[in-house]
């Protein structure tokens, strides 16, 4: 952006909310289409984040939210006043999408990032069963559980959390492995694996006990085996008002206020 101004874009939830402030902050401030753009400014809540950052993934356009959602976890205060100055202080977190590669019962791969978490899911009433490995080496035998899921830093306050998962702090070189409703072994609440560990799971009887596969908001029924490794050649930038960084909203939830 040296030696021309910054060029936004704006983008938007479908709701009437988002939609009445992103007509107002179009008729105040230049804009071109995203594709265009330097910085993606989305109104929304954290859906809408995540929506954005998948849009543009590899295209290293920073994207700035401006809450019109109901949490905005991920996003900035709506102010309509200023934002080009909001932009240029803004802080950058930086982080990288989790590659989960699955192969159904049929043998066909299917491919997909996920910016929060993998996580695999029993289809039906019986629990499912998985063999877990890292690195090719087997570490559990046998989960018997709702599923489980592998959290990025990023994603750790998500879904993750929501089954007892640890909050991870943004610049941890970690991956969080957390099950859900495990049943056996019972004592066995998750592991925190390197960020640089390929994490296999393997359904065990998946006719019988059908599991689908999650990347975020991608899914894949009645998978037979789910590979999972961060993807550091990719990098998504968020844009955070100074002292309302990603970092320090994790460091609150940590401590729960």
């Amino acid at each position: 952006m040296m030696g021309r101004e910054m060029t936004i874009a704006f983008v938007a939830s479908p709701t009437p909310d988002a939609q009445a402030a992103s007509r107002e902050m179009a008729s105040r401030y230049p804009h071109v289409s995203p594709e265009q753009a330097d910085v993606i400014v989305a109104l929304g809540g954290d859906g809408l984040m995540l929506q954005s950052l998948h849009r543009f993934m590899g295209q290293a356009k920073p994207v700035y939210g401006m809450n019109k959602g109901s949490v905005g976890f991920l996003m900035n205060e709506f102010k309509p006043d200023g934002l080009m100055e909001r932009l240029s202080a803004a802080q950058r977190s930086v982080v990288h999408p989790l590659l989960m590669d699955a192969r159904d019962i049929e043998g066909k791969s299917h491919k997909a990032y996920a910016i929060n978490e993998v996580s695999m899911l029993r289809q039906t009433h019986q629990a499912a069963k998985l063999r877990v490995e890292v690195d090719g080496k087997i570490r559990l035998q046998e989960l018997v559980a709702d599923g489980l899921l592998v959290a990025t830093p990023f994603g750790s306050t998500a879904y993750n959390l929501s089954v007892n998962g640890p909050i991870l702090p943004l610049n941890a070189p970690l991956l969080a492995l957390t099950p859900i409703s495990a049943f056996r072994p019972r004592r066995w609440r998750g592991a925190l694996l390197p960020d640089r560990a390929r994490i296999t799971i393997t359904v065990i009887d998946p006719d019988l006990r059908p599991v689908s596969a999650v990347a975020d908001h991608t899914e894949f029924r009645k998978v037979a085996c789910v590979s999972a490794s961060m993807d550091t050649s990719i990098e998504l930038v968020m844009l955070h008002d100074p002292g309302h960084g990603l970092e320090e909203r994790i460091l609150v939830e940590q401590f729960g206020y």
